[in-house]
């Protein structure tokens, strides 16, 4: 299974490869997601440490029944050869109503075919207001004319 653009990656492949993982996450299905990745991907997402994509469909299930609401924007920051560097910011409210703005870094590796191998997340919540909200689109991918995390001064 290839998974193209395929590395070594430049700026025009590193930015659809961005969207696509954008895109993907923001379907909020973990199983979907999981493909991606290498069978024995490894991760680190905050403090959890864990390799292979049943855990990764685990993880994922777990984040978005807590996290409702889930609107995500990736940003290419840098590229070289089968790596990449993502700025992010994504949007959700608790099960109480709270709404939050995470903002992340990614690292991740890629393997020749194209699916990610190694993901590296660091990651801050920052509570906001409902009013604070900037990602307003409906559920699903992020639509082509919303801006990015540039534009929207993130």
């Amino acid at each position: 299974m290839t998974r193209p653009p395929l590395p070594p990656f430049d700026e025009s492949a590193a930015i659809t490869k961005v969207r696509m993982a954008e895109d993907g996450w923001n379907s909020r299905d973990p199983a979907k997601v999981s493909l991606a990745y290498t069978p024995d991907c490894q991760w680190r997402n905050r403090a959890e440490i864990f390799q292979g994509r049943d855990r990764i469909v685990a993880f994922l299930t777990r984040k978005w029944a807590r996290e409702l609401e889930y609107r995500l924007i990736k940003e290419l920051w840098a590229a070289h050869g089968n790596r990449i560097a993502v700025r992010f910011a994504y949007e959700y409210r608790d099960d109480s109503g709270a709404w939050f703005r995470a903002y992340g870094n990614e690292n991740w590796e890629f393997a020749e075919n194209g699916l990610m191998r190694q993901r590296i997340a660091s990651i801050n919540d920052l509570p906001i207001t409902e009013d604070q909200r900037l990602f307003h689109w409906p559920l699903g991918r992020r639509p082509d004319d919303h801006a990015g995390l540039s534009a929207l001064g993130l």
